[in-house]
Parts: structure tokens; C-alpha cells; sequence
């Protein structure tokens, strides 16, 4: 498959591109600055400066792709995160939609999936609050998909409530909307793990506009 990967240098990123390329993928690696050329090297490599806020542009890159994958993070410079990662999904959106790629998996957030309390993680008393603002925004933009891409294939894959570098064992849990805890409480998923369940989902597109999680 052909796949454009926004966000290919950060920590799950650069974990989506080394898995993918280990299937014999082909990655066409986004950064603003072209900087993906630092992966380790591999033939079906592709980097690729873009700004992904402007449709335009997205539309040349997504051209002739079979899916568009997702790792951007939202501003991280004490400012609200949310209104400006709204603009860069519908930006994104609607390159898709111009290039005439229905196929987007997103890297979420956790802070949206469902406690046994009843309330969303990001809404309980012990969610840490250097945290809350990113996962608020990740939280709207699962909202914009479910409301405004309906004609997209969307997927929205949330990691565990930890996701860390750790070990690619590929074996986990997956779920829907619930939060996915181990006995002891914890909840936790490898970046390399959750690398393997993100190109599973590439491959066999099994959850088309549906929220996915996953966590040992």
C-alpha cells in the first residue's frame, strides 16, 4: 500500500513509519521541514515537506495514496490546542476529499475513551492536568469526525491511558469506546505496539468511522 504519514518524526510517527516499512509498505514520510529523511533509510522512504494546514497542499501529497495517516500533535506552547488541531483536521479533510483519498486513520487520544465511572478519562478527578488540554483537544477532533466526515473512512485509534517507547510484542487487547485496564487498574501500551494494531487496522480497515483502543 501507499501510505502519506503527517507527523512521521514524532514517537509514534516514526514507529507507524519503521512498521510500515517493515510490512513493504510504501511511506511517503510528511514534515514541515522534510525532516523525515532522518529515519533509517529504506527505499520505499519518501520524505516530504508539507504544511498540512493548507487543503491545497495536502491534496498534491495525498494523490495517489491508498490511505492518509495521521500523528500530528496539537500546539504545545501553553496556548488552547484545541481550535488550531480542528483546523488542521479539516484542513487535512478536505485535501483528502480534493485528492479524492477517502481513507483516514487518525492517532488519538485516550482522555475521550469511557471510565467505568461513566465519565470520559479526561473528565475524571485524577486525570493529570499538564495533560487535560491536549487530550480536550483530541476529544474534539473525534467529535469533528463523527459529525462533519461521514464521507471519509475514518478511524480514530486511541492508545491505553500510557503509551510509552517500550517493546513491539504484538500482543494486546483491542477495544471500542471503554477505557482498557489491566487487573492491577493500570492501563498501558507500548508506542511500538501500538505501531503494530495502527498498520493492522491499515491493512484490514475493520473499523471504517469508529473509535478503536487497544492496551495490554
Amino acid at each position: 500500500m501507499k501510505i502519506l504519514l503527517i507527523g512521521a518524526t514524532g514517537m509514534i510517527g516514526s514507529r507507524v513509519a519503521s512498521e510500515a516499512l517493515g510490512r513493504g509498505h510504501e511511506v511517503t514520510a510528511v514534515t514541515r521541514s522534510g525532516a523525515a529523511a532522518a529515519l533509517p533509510g529504506h527505499d520505499s522512504l519518501t520524505p516530504l515537506p508539507l504544511d498540512a494546514s493548507v487543503p491545497a497542499e495536502v491534496a498534491e501529497a495525498a494523490g495517489g495514496h491508498d490511505v492518509v495517516v495521521s500523528a500530528v500533535s496539537p500546539p504545545r506552547d501553553g496556548s488552547d490546542p484545541a481550535a488550531p488541531l480542528l483546523a488542521l483536521y479539516r484542513s487535512m479533510c478536505a485535501g483528502l476529499r480534493a485528492a479524492g483519498v477517502r481513507r483516514l486513520v487518525v492517532v488519538g487520544g485516550a482522555g475521550s475513551l469511557k471510565t467505568a465511572s461513566g465519565l470520559d478519562r479526561v473528565d475524571t478527578p485524577d486525570f493529570p492536568a499538564p495533560y487535560k488540554g491536549e487530550a480536550l483537544a483530541h476529544r474534539e477532533v473525534l467529535r469533528l469526525l463523527r459529525a462533519e466526515a461521514d464521507d471519509l473512512e475514518w478511524t480514530y485509534l486511541s492508545p491505553a491511558d500510557e503509551i510509552a517507547p517500550g517493546e513491539r510484542t504484538g500482543t494486546f487487547r483491542l477495544g471500542d469506546d471503554d477505557l482498557l485496564t489491566a487487573e492491577d487498574g493500570s492501563s498501558f501500551i507500548s508506542a511500538e505496539d501500538y505501531a503494530v494494531a495502527l498498520v493492522d487496522e491499515v491493512e484490514k480497515g475493520e473499523a471504517i468511522r469508529r473509535r478503536i483502543t487497544l492496551a495490554y
